[in-house]
């Protein structure tokens, strides 16, 4: 059986006996770096484990190796660096060839950076939409920052030290400027941290504050900015709208619909201007 086993994200006193007594008994340990993984046996007074190193670079090749050993009735645990495996890790596409090949496995819960982070925040956790780690560049990530700013819920990423000022100079210039953050780091160690400001403030911050260790940003929603329905854009949509072909009933409909005033000042506004 392949067991999925959560590790600490930072607090060694957050491995669960369950996930100490799977590490001690299966044959094999699928994780990301062998020395990583090493350290946390060691720790854990766990000896002898074979190791397999599975990441993303190799989880091709590594996927069918690992599914090859499981179909021969040994038992595989694997772990990430640190949290839950096939969260932001290639855990996902091991359990997809779990399902595909009939494989069977199970989940040994632990801590998730994302959920804890949640909590500390002080954000809602009614709804929240977890994003993880963004494209590193290109317009993957220009696509997926812009459609952030359509979400309603907290937001949830992951982030390097040496790409948050790039984030965060990202996120003003899409429109989160006024949105509330929480910056995560160190969490569950001694010295966690988290620092609560908006993103145009975060941008000031860190031109100063150099970036330290693995982040975990929540995100509060883009601060929508309601239209200015002013006399000069009513009077620019009622000769765009004119030019297009519609009659002066038609316009007055349909600036009503879209700014909420009444029908007949537009239908009249529309009249006097379209005499001029």
């Amino acid at each position: 059986m392949l067991y999925l086993v959560g590790t600490p994200i930072g607090n060694m006193g957050d491995i669960s006996s369950r996930a100490v007594e799977v590490l001690s008994s299966v044959d094999y340990i699928a994780c990301e770096d062998t020395r990583v993984t090493g350290i946390l046996l060691k720790n854990l007074g766990i000896e002898d484990r074979k190791l397999i190193s599975y990441h993303e670079h190799n989880k091709a090749s590594k996927g069918q190796e690992l599914i090859a050993l499981l179909k021969q009735g040994l038992d595989v645990a694997q772990v990430s660096d640190a949290g839950m495996p096939a969260i932001s890790d290639p855990g996902e596409d091991l359990v997809k060839l779990c399902i595909e090949e009939e494989v069977e496995f199970s989940v040994v819960p632990g801590p998730v950076a994302a959920i804890t982070a949640l909590v500390l925040s002080g954000f809602s956790t009614r709804y929240y939409h977890y994003e993880g780690f963004l494209p590193n560049s290109g317009s993957e990530r220009k696509k997926r920052l812009a459609e952030l700013t359509g979400y309603n819920e907290t937001i949830v990423l992951y982030e390097a030290p040496h790409r948050l000022k790039k984030l965060v100079s990202e996120l003003q210039s899409v429109g989160f400027g006024s949105s509330r953050a929480a910056f995560c780091r160190e969490l569950t160690k001694k010295y966690e941290e988290v620092i609560r400001m908006t993103i145009d403030e975060a941008v000031s911050y860190y031109e100063k504050s150099e970036p330290r260790g693995e982040y975990v940003v929540c995100l509060e929603p883009a601060v929508k900015t309601a239209p200015v329905f002013d006399d000069e854009y009513i009077d620019s949509e009622i000769r765009r709208l004119r030019e297009q072909g519609n009659s002066v009933k038609q316009i007055a409909q349909i600036l009503s619909d879209d700014t909420g005033f009444n029908k007949k000042e537009m239908y009249s506004r529309a009249v006097n201007l379209l005499k001029s």
